[in-house]
């Protein structure tokens, strides 16, 4: 495995930061970016909150992305990020593998925008599966964005 998972430092916030800027990074996932005040202050109840599970994905010892688990509306979810110059590389596929190791509970649940199907992709290669869909998953200016449930199941 070419992808190593750590606690999440104060020195990746910078680089989890320029990730979200990326206009075809937001464009995909669907959330318009944040500036730093407002970043950092979405991280700070992230990092703050003892009911979520936040990993540093790192690849050759560089800093690619992040992925989350945190309890929404009654349900564990889990989501990633990660920065545009890594895409197509496999590497969400094994963060997500290696986190769900660390994340034992289940269902777990995954949002993800339909017109994402590399993200898409990632999480059914994980074993999720789709269980419906999000007309409200996401409102970028006045376009709203449809979006799909997944859920992992336990393993048998």
């Amino acid at each position: 495995m070419t992808v190593k998972l750590r606690e999440v430092g104060e020195g990746d916030l910078p680089i989890f930061f320029d990730h979200q800027l990326e206009p075809e990074a937001t464009r995909m996932a669907a959330f318009l970016p944040r500036d730093w005040e407002a970043f950092q202050t979405h991280w700070k109840g992230i990092l703050g909150d003892e009911t979520v599970v936040a990993r540093t994905i790192l690849h050759c010892g560089q800093v690619v992305g992040n992925i989350v688990s945190f309890v929404q509306s009654g349900e564990r979810e889990v989501g990633y990020w990660l920065g545009q110059a890594y895409w197509g590389q496999g590497l969400a596929t094994q963060a997500l593998a290696a986190f769900l190791g660390e994340v034992e509970e289940r269902p777990l649940y995954a949002h993800a925008a339909k017109h994402n199907p590399a993200s898409l992709r990632v999480l059914e290669k994980c074993g999720f599966r789709v269980v419906g869909e999000d007309p409200a998953f996401s409102t970028v200016g006045v376009e709203r964005i449809d979006g799909l449930i997944l859920r992992l199941d336990a393993r048998l």
